[in-house]
Parts: C-alpha cells; sequence; structure tokens
C-alpha cells in the first residue's frame, strides 16, 4: 500500500516538474513567432506578412508599416537555414584571377576560394574559376570573355588592369551580374563589395619602416612587370609612400621610382643601382622582392634596406638570410575567401555584403615569420 502512495506522489512531482516546466518555456524563452501571429498582432492576412517578408506580390503602404512595426517590435529574426533549403535555384560564382602559373603570390587565393567552396557544400551555389595572364591585358579580356559564356550570377575578381577591369565591372552591371572585387581597389558604384587592405596606407607603413632603419639617405621604389599607369595598386602604395617622407619635418630623404620589366628585370635594376651608387633603401611595391633581393646581394658592396610584400618562399628565404628587412603581409588566402564566402551569403542568406573589408596590415620580420606558417 505504502509502495504505491510513494508511486502516486512520484507521478504527482513529475507533473508538476513538467508543469512548472511550461510555465518557465512559456514565460522565460523567448517566443518563436510564426507568420499567423504577426498577422493577429498586424491584423493583416498571413499572405500579406508572407509578401512583406520575402520582399515579393504588391503590399498597401499601410499594411506594410503595420507588419514592419510588429516585426520590429519582436525583433524578428526569419530561419534564414530552413529558407535555404527550400531554394531550389543554384546560384553561379564565377571567380576572375590571375594565374599562379605566373606570379605563384595568387595561389593563396585559389585555396581561400577552394575553402569557401568546401565550407557551404551543402548549398545550391556553384563556383568557377577562371586564370588570367597577369602580364597581359589581352589575356584578361579573352578570360573574362569566356566567363560570360557561362552567364554567372555574380563575378569576384582581382582587378588587377584597371582600364579593363572598369569595362568588364560595368558591363556586368548592364547584365545584371554581380561583382565583388579583392586584392585592388577601384571605385565604382557597380561594384558591391572589396576586401583587402587601404593600399594607401600600407605604402605609408612601408616608409615608416624604411625611416626607422635608415633615418637618411637615397630610396629607390621599385615596380616591377606591371603597366604602371593601368595599375591603381602600384599607383596607391606609391602615393601613401610619398606621402610619409612629404609629412616629415626635414627633408633627409630623397625617393627615385624605378619601373622594370622582364626579360630585361636583372639587367636595367643593375643599371639603376650603377647610376645611384648611394641607394641606401628599396621599397618594392609588389610581391616580387626577392627578385631584387637577388640583384642586390650579388652587385651591391653595402646594405641596402629593402621593404616587400608577402610571404612567398623565396621572399622568406631573403628574410632569413636578413637581405630583405620587412614583409608586409596581403592575407591573399583571407581576401579570396571572404570575398567568395560574402557572396555566397548574400545569395543564401540574404546578408548584404560589406561595402569595403579592410583586413590589418601585418608586418613582418624574421622574429615573426614563423608564426605565419605554424
Amino acid at each position: 500500500m505504502f509502495e504505491h502512495i510513494e508511486n502516486v506522489f512520484e507521478h504527482i512531482y513529475f507533473n508538476i516538474f513538467l508543469y512548472l516546466f511550461f510555465i518557465y518555456i512559456c514565460f522565460y524563452m523567448d517566443k518563436i513567432y510564426t507568420i499567423k501571429d504577426i498577422a493577429e498582432l498586424a491584423g493583416v492576412s498571413k499572405g500579406t506578412v508572407d509578401r512583406v517578408l520575402h520582399k515579393r506580390g504588391k503590399v498597401s503602404q499601410t499594411a506594410l508599416e503595420k507588419v514592419n512595426e510588429v516585426l520590429d517590435q519582436i525583433d524578428y529574426q526569419p530561419n534564414l537555414m530552413a529558407r535555404s533549403l527550400k531554394n531550389t535555384k543554384i546560384y553561379s560564382i564565377s571567380v576572375l584571377l590571375p594565374d599562379p602559373k605566373n606570379d605563384s603570390y595568387w595561389q593563396p587565393c585559389i585555396d581561400g576560394i577552394h575553402e569557401a567552396r568546401k565550407e557551404f557544400k551543402s548549398f545550391n551555389v556553384k563556383i568557377e574559376i577562371f586564370l588570367f595572364d597577369p602580364t597581359s591585358t589581352a589575356s584578361f579580356v579573352e578570360t573574362n570573355k569566356m566567363l560570360l559564356q557561362t552567364s554567372p550570377d555574380a563575378v569576384l575578381l582581382v582587378p588587377l588592369f584597371y582600364k579593363e577591369a572598369i569595362e568588364a565591372i560595368e558591363n556586368y552591371n548592364s547584365l545584371g551580374i554581380i561583382s565583388s572585387i579583392f586584392n585592388n581597389q577601384l571605385k565604382s558604384s557597380s561594384i558591391k563589395g572589396f576586401v583587402g587592405q587601404d593600399l594607401f596606407q600600407s605604402g605609408r607603413i612601408a616608409a615608416r619602416l624604411l625611416d626607422l632603419l635608415l633615418k637618411k639617405g637615397l630610396i629607390g621604389i621599385i615596380h616591377i612587370d606591371e603597366d604602371y599607369e593601368n595599375a591603381i595598386h602600384m599607383q596607391e602604395k606609391e602615393k601613401g609612400f610619398r606621402n610619409y617622407f612629404e609629412s616629415l619635418p626635414t627633408d633627409t630623404f630623397e625617393i627615385v621610382t624605378f619601373k622594370v620589366k622582364h626579360p630585361q628585370f636583372k639587367s636595367s635594376l643593375k643599371e639603376f643601382l650603377l647610376a645611384n651608387p648611394k641607394i641606401a633603401g628599396l621599397f618594392v611595391t609588389t610581391s616580387k622582392a626577392y627578385q631584387v633581393a637577388e640583384v642586390t646581394s650579388k652587385n651591391i658592396a653595402h646594405k641596402v634596406a629593402l621593404v616587400g610584400y608577402d610571404l612567398l618562399e623565396n621572399n622568406i628565404e631573403y628574410l632569413n638570410n636578413k637581405v630583405i628587412d620587412f614583409l608586409i603581409h596581403q592575407n591573399p588566402k583571407r581576401q579570396a575567401y571572404l570575398g567568395a564566402a560574402s557572396l555566397i551569403e548574400y545569395f543564401i542568406f540574404e546578408k548584404e555584403i560589406s561595402p569595403e573589408k579592410l583586413l590589418p596590415i601585418d608586418i613582418v620580420n624574421t622574429e615573426n615569420a614563423k608564426d605565419y606558417f605554424s
């Protein structure tokens, strides 16, 4: 008998627990509002709420204001995951970037694209990469024509050549194709978003580093391989570099610019160095500081301070040998990943693309270089 009474009390206690738990859920946890709830609160039909949430069909201004007022009050958050699963459209994103066979700097960009593709592989997104020769505007134009034949929904590109890139982006816009850029920044109302660094500021940082190393003397700015007049990234870096020295209270530095292309690179650089025997420092505006380091280490008796860009294997070798003093890390893999991910999230989750995403400007020397490869 007592055992029976004990079981009855256990049953009562369990029911009381469930009831109290239910009360807690109702009063202390956030309520999940349905379209029906929102419609009742706003005094409109469920169909009107659906049209407002999905931005389709016609809704009167009065109804729109009522629904939006309720959405603001309840801090409504749509279930984006569920929405994406219901969407059967496959979005196509094309990536237009320089071929790493011509310049190994671009390989991490491809790795970043692959990382984004892997992360979002469960969603209805197709990413295709198109590679062009970074030394040829004709290659950029022809590769872009091939890209357009696939009729993408969006293009993520590296606008290496200013004139041709602007023309391509304006054409995308006329065709209803969304465009985002990374690595090099361009100004155009047709561009949805940019991921990269403040190149003007990175030029100033390079100048500051050489100022600390030298205190005075002749400094050369070295532009390698690209058409300077059509390369905004080079121009911005040089502007920032010169701006730093122009802002100094004393005129203790002289700045000269040297532009060179292959195959005359080594001989032309040697001639430049012979014509400027008092050269104290060099700023290389691309990832090819190792090519300059090779020439200076063999042809100049005195130590020349050298600042360049990017963590290429050859650059790291000369950095560890103290021929290169500092490298500015542009994090190309992260740039490409963020550029691709932002477009994917725009299509799948309706997340707005940030107009500008600036990454930190990392300064690398022999003391911290290993940290970037651990």
